[in-house]
């Protein structure tokens, strides 16, 4: 069973050790007009062409079907996914940075297919080709995973911190600000706006306005990488932070919504469009090549039932005074400015958090202030003061119940 995972990983390590031995680690850039994936028999044939050799690994995840490969690192510039894309059992394709110094690409499935060869030829520029070949269900399930015994293109592991006092006004208060999306998962785009670009741009603006209001600011991404979503909760934590926004700009591909929008968490959405944004948040980790499919035991699940029930109180008042403080500076909310949903982004049970959807970039208006600086400027003015509000309000609170 784990056979399959163990000839990839190795063949990956004794690559890398190869490339590392020519001293060939810069970036490599890909050849578009010699790149493709095509049907080959009953299975499929992927061909990639580089500037030069660089490590790499290739494996396929469950639930859906994926072929994950992971380079150190390819620059994606001028690769067209839907022209890369010329096989009828490749249902997509994404790329992009996946954490600093490592790229992948992930290619969705329409049908159970196996890794039954990978290589990269190598000779000046290089060319990496993967077969694929139909396998049972069964067999698939069997094959599928990460390879194990090798730490290559993982996160690095978050060391564990002591819980951090609830703040009471004696210090800073440490606000965590999580730019949407990222790396190979842009999220919306409209017309030349990417929501991953966007909310990096603003992140990074509201981050100087808290800094010179007395806050500290930590950005979960400062750069265009993709971040999974429990693992920005475990930056947040580390980070020791008091508060934590996630930055988004959405679109609808149905009915017309605009405005900005706060939400808390909530296991039942609030409405059928809040569901749907949901879903769509959470599926870029099951696309990118997470698997969110850790359950919480029992004592678990009591344990974080009792932290949320201090944590969610304190979340909600920081949604009104977000909803309050954007009302005053940009006048644009959503016709329901206060919502729920079961955001995966939000359930750290330790740490007061809301989901800021700035406006949706299916809308004309929203994606015009999203571009503008001027708005940009007001909007993180209105972030500002209700932060300052609401620390004062959860400072004085929790000062009650110290005493």
């Amino acid at each position: 069973m784990g056979r399959f995972r163990l000839i990839w990983s190795l063949a990956a390590l004794m690559f890398a050790g190869q490339v590392a031995a020519q001293g060939l680690t810069a970036l490599a850039r890909v050849d578009a007009g010699g790149s493709q994936v095509v049907d080959a028999g009953r299975g499929a044939r992927l061909e990639l062409g580089l500037s030069q050799p660089v490590p790499f690994r290739v494996f396929t995840l469950a639930e859906p079907y994926r072929l994950v490969l992971d380079f150190s690192e390819v620059d994606w510039t001028g690769l067209d996914g839907a022209a890369f894309d010329r096989s009828d059992r490749v249902a997509g394709v994404a790329m992009g940075g996946y954490r600093p110094g490592w790229s992948r690409m992930v290619l969705q499935l329409e049908a159970p297919l196996a890794v039954a060869a990978a290589e990269m030829r190598t000779g000046g520029a290089a060319r990496l080709v993967v077969t694929l070949e139909p396998v049972s269900p069964e067999d698939f399930a069997a094959r599928a995973g990460a390879p194990e015994g090798t730490a290559f293109a993982l996160p690095e592991p978050v060391p564990l911190v002591a819980p951090r006092p609830r703040q009471a006004g004696d210090r800073p208060v440490m606000v965590v600000l999580d730019p949407g999306h990222g790396g190979l998962d842009p999220g919306a785009e409209r017309e030349g706006g990417v929501e991953a670009e966007l909310m990096l741009i603003f992140a990074r603006e509201l981050r100087e306005g808290l800094l010179r209001a007395g806050f500290e600011v930590m950005l979960t991404r400062d750069d265009d990488i993709f971040v999974p979503l429990e693992m920005r909760q475990s930056l947040a934590r580390a980070m020791g932070a008091d508060v934590f926004l996630s930055l988004h700009a959405d679109a609808l591909a149905q009915g017309r919504a605009s405005g900005a929008t706060i939400y808390t968490l909530s296991e039942e959405a609030s409405d059928i469009a809040s569901e749907m944004l949901a879903e769509r948040h959470d599926r870029a980790d099951l696309l990118a090549g997470v698997d969110l499919t850790h359950h919480d035991d029992e004592v678990a699940a009591v344990l974080m039932q009792l932290a949320r029930a201090e944590t969610a109180p304190r979340s909600d008042r920081l949604a009104d005074a977000l909803v309050a403080g954007l009302g005053e500076h940009i006048g644009n909310l959503h016709k329901r400015p206060r919502l729920e949903a079961s955001f995966s982004v939000l359930k750290a049970a330790d740490i007061p958090a809301v989901l800021i959807e700035l406006g949706f970039m299916s809308s004309a208006r929203d994606l015009a202030n999203l571009k503008s600086p001027e708005w940009r400027a007001r909007a993180a003015a209105g972030i500002r003061e209700a932060l300052l509000v609401w620390a004062a309000e959860d400072a004085a609170e929790a000062v009650l119940l110290r005493q």
